[in-house]
């Protein structure tokens, strides 16, 4: 069943949104965001000891989680535990990396596979994936163009910058521009679909 309404999307636990996020469900992956974002902040804050670079990671462990929602395994564990297990890999990563990255280009540590989420999703979820990409399409080009990196090529946010030559904040601004829009036009479809 996918969810299309706000109050449901907010009565939603953790579990259930993930299974709304691997649908493509933006907003359930917004409201994972307002969940656990505080509490990412200070775990990355406490393990880089910098602000900046703590935003930068909180931001693309959520892009990874809204790429792989569809991996997430409750038998496993709770999704607050999955998404803090992300947070501290990729922090511990970027914490040896900047050791030894002097070079340019030796970034290749913030990769994260480039594995598209299709690749291993349920071919029942190809409706939603389709709603997806002809939302993507009604974004502006700038924005389109970061989520398609970001979700379809797995490029982290600094990789996205250095592509587009942008400011790190300014991909982040259309990022969050970008979903935004993006929930919006989500949340038309299914009303705009029944007329």
């Amino acid at each position: 069943m996918t969810v299309h309404s706000n109050t449901r999307i907010a009565d939603l636990d953790d579990v259930e949104l993930m299974r709304e996020a691997a649908r493509g469900q933006v907003d359930a992956i917004s409201r994972i965001y307002d969940r656990f974002a505080g509490l990412l902040m200070t775990m990355a804050e406490k393990i880089l000891m910098d602000r900046a670079m703590a935003e930068d990671l909180v931001h693309d462990v959520f892009l990874e989680v809204w790429r792989h929602a569809a991996s997430y395994d409750p038998s496993r564990g709770t999704v607050r535990t999955w998404i803090l297990v992300r947070l501290r890999s990729r922090a511990l990563d970027r914490l040896r990396s900047a050791k030894s990255r002097r070079e340019v280009g030796s970034d290749d540590q913030d990769n994260h596979g480039g594995v598209a989420a299709e690749e291993h999703e349920d071919p029942m979820l190809a409706p939603d994936r389709k709603a997806v990409r002809v939302a993507l399409a009604e974004l502006p080009g700038e924005q389109r163009e970061v989520l398609e990196l970001a979700y379809f090529q797995g490029l982290t946010s600094s990789e996205i910058a250095e592509r587009m030559g942008s400011p790190l904040g300014t991909v982040k601004s259309r990022t969050a521009a970008a979903l935004a829009k993006l929930r919006g036009l989500m949340e038309r479809a299914p009303r705009e679909a029944t007329r």
